[in-house]
């Protein structure tokens, strides 16, 4: 049933407010050279971004999927992809305020960098709700390839050698992976008729017209999409510039990739997985996310082991984790449920641990894992806030990423028991990882050189507050939050 008119007026209003605010502060960095009106403005943006988000996924779960406009639309899917954008994305504004601010004290940056990463900073947000919220699959390919483009600047923010290398290969191996994800949506566009005419493509054309897709199309459609968009997602074995590129950018964008991109990126490929379900079943679609699932957590959980960067550390521990969501939605049922939920989760654990990481790096000035001794004694609230994270990625009962993992690997037993089996062995040597290289970073004996003390409160405060919901969220969520993962369940 569709919403009344002025639900929908509002709904609109709500996807206006989320995606031109943080354009607007974007346009204020640009023409401001004043470091306290492009903060203030980020952080203004991002509250507006979270009351709109927040509104918006309440209405979509009271009243369904809003579509009142050919060029927006957003399911349960959009608006919990919105939400962790929304929630990520302010915990990082407030967090990047105070992380700039120490890099620019150390002189490591000048204002002009200062004036970059605000701009980008907020084009990047802008983008992704943009490809969160659009009703056309071409302009949610244009979005997220805008957010390549941002990014890329921001991946060479230092401007060190490494790091520009770092930014070239995420921005060709992205561009590469997406032309192809580009080239399999115009093959999904075979299927509608236009008589002559072209009418707007948007996803309820195609899910309509589904029926009418070849199937041999449709499946060769879908593995052009599942390369380009698990390209960004970073599910192996495309998954190679994400441990360069997360370990070179600033810590809060490295968040925004792991926290809200990679969910952005994952529900256009979800879009497309349900159209060729709707033509050739969920067979075809299901083999393919489970074996590029196993080989993701494989991948990741072995690499981790030999790490010697903690940046990079949580790149794969992302990429483990895309691995379990490729698997959730690849078995179907309660696995697509506890999947949608595990993006959720996900994106608070993982943000919590880069806001960490970032304050570790502020006082150690170095992401080398050996460098880093006693940081409990160093920076003891950092470090509770990195342990916290480093449990709760790991899926340490009772909090939430243990059950989404166990209903995932539940929903698998009967039809994978063999993928299964070997995604949770793999899922033991990740956690025995993570602890290895958790526990040489937090105990041991501080260096006399490194004093003792936290920089600021404001690099504790957005960590702290992600933690207090991601408990909540494990012990009590929301029944609105409930309906949304069920409609995303039920619909792809």
């Amino acid at each position: 049933m569709s919403p009344p008119c002025s639900a929908s007026k509002n709904n609109m209003s709500l996807i206006f407010l989320a995606i031109a605010s943080p354009c607007i502060a974007s346009c204020i960095a640009l023409i401001t050279k004043r470091r306290a009106v492009m903060e203030a403005a980020t952080m203004i943006a991002s509250v507006v971004v979270l009351a709109s988000a927040a509104l918006l996924a309440f209405n979509v779960a009271k009243d369904g999927v809003y579509s009142r406009s050919v060029y927006f639309s957003v399911d349960a899917l959009g608006a919990l992809v919105i939400a962790t954008i929304a929630v990520v994305g302010c915990a990082a504004a407030f967090y990047s305020v105070a992380y700039i601010r120490e890099e620019a004290e150390k002189k490591v940056i000048g204002s002009s960098r200062t004036r970059q990463y605000f701009l980008f900073f907020n084009l990047f947000v802008g983008a992704m709700l943009f490809a969160a919220s659009t009703a056309n699959p071409i302009l949610t390919w244009i979005a997220i390839e805008a957010t390549t483009l941002s990014t890329a600047f921001l991946i060479s923010f230092y401007n060190k050698p490494s790091a520009m290398e770092a930014a070239w290969k995420y921005l060709i191996i992205n561009s590469v992976g997406l032309l192809l994800g580009f080239f399999g949506t115009l093959l999904y566009f075979t299927s509608v008729e236009t008589g002559g005419s072209m009418p707007l493509v948007d996803w309820g054309l195609l899910s309509s017209h589904a029926g009418a897709l070849d199937p041999v199309i449709a499946k060769i459609a879908f593995i052009f999409v599942l390369i380009g968009y698990g390209t960004k997602i970073g599910l192996a074995p495309m998954h190679t510039w994400k441990p360069d590129a997360y370990g070179k950018a600033p810590t809060p964008i490295a968040a925004l990739f792991s926290g809200a991109l990679l969910n952005v990126a994952l529900a256009a490929m979800l879009r497309f997985k349900s159209i060729t379900d709707s033509a050739v079943g969920t067979e075809f679609t299901g083999q393919l996310l489970v074996a590029l699932g196993v080989l993701s957590v494989v991948v990741a959980a072995f690499i981790m082991f030999a790490q010697k960067n903690y940046k990079r550390l949580l790149a794969y521990s992302s990429i483990e984790h895309a691995g379990m969501m490729a698997l959730g939605f690849g078995f179907g049922g309660i696995g697509a449920l506890a999947a949608a939920l595990h993006m959720v989760y996900h994106s608070l654990a993982k943000a919590i641990l880069f806001f960490a990481a970032g304050n570790i790096f502020l006082k150690y000035s170095s992401t080398k894992i050996r460098h880093v001794r006693g940081a409990l004694r160093a920076i003891p609230a950092t470090s509770a806030l990195f342990i916290f994270g480093f449990l709760a990625a790991s899926g340490i009962p009772p909090l939430g990423l243990f059950l989404t993992k166990a209903h995932i690997a539940a929903a698998g037993m009967a039809a994978h028991p063999v993928a299964v089996i070997v995604a949770v062995l793999s899922l033991i040597v990740a956690f025995v990882a993570f602890l290895k290289h958790t526990h040489a970073m937090m105990f041991g004996e501080k260096p006399e050189e490194i004093a003792q003390g936290e920089s600021s409160a404001w690099l504790i405060i957005p960590s702290f507050v992600l933690v207090v919901l991601f408990v909540y969220l494990s012990v009590h969520p929301p029944a609105y939050l409930y309906t949304l993962v069920s409609a995303v369940a039920a619909s792809y």
